[in-house]
């Protein structure tokens, strides 16, 4: 993908946002730079549905960074723009999971080349390829479909290194990948589909679509010996927010952990086109999906080193939308080139969410490290929600972010900072489901 949607010249490092730019102006200034207007910004119509202050601190957001007020009407050089994780937040549940569990129970998994599972990621471990050539290797030929719908023990233990990790015995599948800049059984997802064409992988990611919201809420299928999740909805209150987005002016964007191909066939659903879609994007081979990833922030293609994770997610955003190359990628843009509003649900969210200048929009599903920053709410701007469909209970005790709730790039916890480098305190969770 080529961002083409903000033609700017970013600063040096050393200075300042250029001028001209024109995001992050007062509220409700008219478009003659008059009186309040601001009833005639577009207003979200499910408010009422979000928690607390929520609907008002995202209200005041697009408000302060949408059309109604920009001077004279004018579109800024850099338009606004938000970005939104996929898998529980715009929707509920997880659309890598159900397009995995769709394949397995129709024979779609392909067989590796050279039935050497090592073929599927960089950091899979010997223990890993020696569980999956056991229980698939003699299956199919390489390049053929795996007969998961009637072989559990091949789907069983493709399921688990998808689920845990781990091998069925316990053994690790996966090490060695920077834990800020990869999951290693995320980007795995994608790179098991090498072989395909995106075309037909988007064309299967939209049948197991279908599947999972035909299904009730609350439905589960088998999938190899494992009763799994078989239903997904979308969050209406999301989909609202986003339609008062483009609205108001401000650009959507999807950025997901899960394959490009999967994202880009359920972001319709929401009015979000490919070319606003970003998630892991594999290379091609003479057209087919080769198993090797698209680089950012100074990680060349091919080296597999990188995805749209934690400070991957930040990469992705900067080098995609804002059209920033290198190592420069990987850190935080000045104020007026960051998204306006971020939402996400998990760790895998934080730095993007971070960014965000205008307000971070958090479904809570007590994920430590995200939560940490969420309550501590340094800028007053953290919109923290309940799950709108199925929302979580109080988690018991406190998120230890003065202690464990950080992960650094070799997988060690430690403390959750701030910006300035102080701890945060534990936090007790405190937006959750009533009984």
């Amino acid at each position: 993908m080529v961002a083409a949607t903000l033609p700017v010249s970013l600063p040096t490092a050393s200075a300042q946002p250029a001028p001209t730019v024109a995001v992050g102006v007062q509220q409700g200034v008219n478009d003659r730079g008059g009186k309040d207007r601001s009833n005639r910004c577009p207003q979200l119509k499910l408010a009422d549905n979000w928690y607390g202050d929520n609907a008002e601190l995202i209200q005041t957001a697009i408000d302060s960074y949408g059309r109604c007020s920009w001077p004279k009407g004018r579109t800024p050089q850099v338009r606004p723009y938000a970005v939104f994780d996929w898998d529980n937040t715009v929707i509920k549940n997880d659309i890598s999971d159900q397009t995995i569990f769709w394949m397995l129970r129709h024979d779609k998994i392909l067989q590796p080349p050279g039935r050497d599972w090592h073929n599927t990621s960089r950091y899979m471990t010997d223990a890993g390829a020696a569980a999956l050539r056991k229980a698939c290797g003699s299956l199919a030929r390489p390049g053929k479909p795996l007969p998961t719908s009637t072989n559990v023990t091949c789907a069983d233990e493709i399921l688990s290194v998808r689920k845990t990790q781990q091998t069925t015995s316990g053994e690790e599948v996966f090490a060695g990948a920077n834990e800020r800049y990869m999951e290693a059984s995320y980007a795995w997802v994608s790179q098991i589909q090498q072989g395909y064409r995106p075309a037909k992988l988007r064309a299967i990611a939209a049948k197991a679509r279908d599947a999972a919201l035909r299904a009730p809420i609350g439905a589960t299928q088998q999938v190899g010996s494992s009763t799994e999740t078989a239903w997904i909805r979308y969050y209406a209150e999301i989909r609202d927010l986003i339609k008062t987005l483009k609205k108001a002016g401000i650009e959507p964007w999807i950025v997901s952990a899960s394959p490009k191909e999967f994202a880009d066939v359920w972001g319709a659903g929401v009015g979000i086109d490919r070319a606003h879609t970003i998630g892991i994007e594999q290379l091609t081979t003479r057209g087919k999906l080769n198993g090797h990833l698209r680089g950012c922030g100074g990680h060349a293609d091919g080296t597999d080193s990188i995805m749209t994770y934690i400070d991957g997610k930040r990469c992705f955003i900067n080098q995609t939308i804002l059209g920033v190359k290198g190592p420069r990628a990987m850190k935080p843009m000045p104020r007026a080139f960051r998204p306006v509003l971020a939402g996400g649900d998990a760790t895998t969210d934080v730095s993007m969410l971070r960014d965000a200048v205008g307000v971070h929009v958090v479904l809570n599903r007590n994920k430590d490290e995200l939560m940490c920053h969420a309550y501590d709410n340094a800028d007053g701007k953290w919109a923290v929600n309940p799950m709108f469909i199925k929302p979580l209970p109080r988690k018991e005790g406190l998120y230890p972010c003065s202690t464990t709730a950080y992960t650094d790039a070799q997988g060690n916890p430690g403390p959750v900072r701030r910006n300035n480098g102080s701890i945060i305190p534990d936090q007790a969770d405190t937006v959750f489901a009533t009984p």
